[in-house]
């Protein structure tokens, strides 16, 4: 596939792609803008997530801890088989919520990774010492020539390389659940309420499956590929089992931030003590952090392109979050945004030019294809932001 000729879609508008408002406006408490997809804005310029983090801590925890240990109760099993499913990488967040079901509420979870694209070896040996904590595990991977051709496709079409990987680790424990007979699947956080998104499901502990398709796959399911040469051979280890098998076997997607204060810093602090994980030597390219979203050598090139498209880097996503979460103030967010944001992910550049098949060439010319016309403008100097949170 390398070096072929790039076939790019129709020329594409983010904004109105992804119904974004033209003027762009920033959070008055936070560091994130009103150009993530799908984000709410209040009349006084306060962001959702912010809002949802004000719901947060007026929540009774305690009575959602008696909720979480009857949900327990309904589905834990008496002759030892596994009685819930969690979605693992062996990162910070899921390994809390593996570790929490079994040793706190004695739940016998099976846990299940989608492999990244490439493992750095940080993320490997963070696996290896959750696993070893005390888990059964099952990894999933895709086989290797279809996921480059898919990432390579999605970069192209979708302006995200990541996708293939999401539709996998969306879809795969869903299909694991089933096959093994496990009816509840126990996932982290709400990613639409705690960061910003569609709040339709923001006060219910569960989701639906039929909502996969507008929150995780931007509305190309793996069907989409098909138009692309991918055939239905190859989509079918990135596919969702039947809707009628998930009926029948009564599976229920519940996230882990519906029962328990979801605090990104704290899940690694837990981590660290009771499952082996350990933060990078030095912190993520793009960002100030060393622990978050560190197992795959082609993460920094969704970040990127994020930014591309929507100027919200990496430090953004990082620093709004911990605003709210009292880690540090808006004048350090803003800082950090003003310090990282953007950076490029230079230490795996070669690495992802070889797993793509794309040239450097190549790679500038997806970049201005998906830049968001409505947030760049092109000066002598070269590309800069229209509007920036430190102004």
């Amino acid at each position: 596939m390398k070096n072929h000729k790039l076939e790019f879609p129709a020329k594409i508008n983010i904004s109105e792609k992804y119904n974004l408002p033209k003027e762009i406006l920033f959070c008055k408490r936070c560091t994130i803008s009103n150009q993530r997809p799908r984000i709410v804005f209040d009349e006084e310029g306060i962001c959702g997530p912010c809002r949802y983090n004000d719901y947060k801590r007026g929540v009774n925890w305690s009575d959602r801890e008696k909720e979480l240990q009857e949900l327990c109760n309904r589905f834990r099993s008496t002759d030892g088989s596994h009685d819930v499913l969690v979605p693992c990488s062996g990162g910070k967040d899921s390994s809390f919520v593996a570790h929490q079901l079994k040793y706190q509420y004695g739940m016998n979870p099976l846990t299940v990774t989608w492999a990244p694209h490439v493992y750095t070896d940080i993320g490997w040996k963070n696996l290896q010492s959750f696993i070893n904590s005390g888990f059964d595990h099952i990894l999933g991977t895709a086989n290797g020539k279809v996921h480059r051709l898919m990432t390579r496709l999605a970069f192209i079409h979708l302006g995200d390389p990541f996708q293939p990987f999401i539709y996998g680790q969306v879809n795969f424990p869903l299909r694991t659940a089933i096959q093994h007979g496990i009816k509840l699947i126990m996932a982290g956080e709400n990613g639409e309420a705690e960061y910003g998104g569609d709040l339709q499901y923001a006060n219910v502990p569960c989701r639906p499956v039929e909502s996969h398709n507008r929150h995780f796959f931007s509305g190309l399911p793996p069907e989409f590929w098909l138009e692309h040469g991918i055939t239905k051979n190859d989509i079918h280890g990135y596919l969702p089992p039947n809707i009628e098998r998930i009926k029948e076997n009564k599976t229920e997607v519940h996230w882990m931030s519906y029962y328990k204060y979801w605090d990104p810093q704290e899940n690694y602090y837990y981590c660290a003590e009771h499952t082996g994980f350990q933060a990078n030597d030095e912190r993520t390219e793009g960002t100030y952090s060393k622990y978050a979203s560190i197992d795959d050598r082609i993460d920094g090139f969704h970040y990127f392109l994020m930014y591309i498209k929507f100027g919200i880097g990496r430090a953004t996503s990082d620093s709004a979050h911990e605003i709210r979460d009292g880690k540090i103030s808006r004048e350090e967010a803003v800082a950090l945004v003003k310090r990282y944001d953007g950076e490029f992910p230079n230490l795996h550049f070669k690495e992802f030019l070889e797993y793509t098949g794309l040239t450097e060439g190549q790679f500038e010319e997806i970049i201005d294809f998906w830049r968001g016309e409505h947030v760049w403008n092109k000066t002598k100097e070269g590309w800069k932001l229209k509007s920036v949170v430190w102004e």
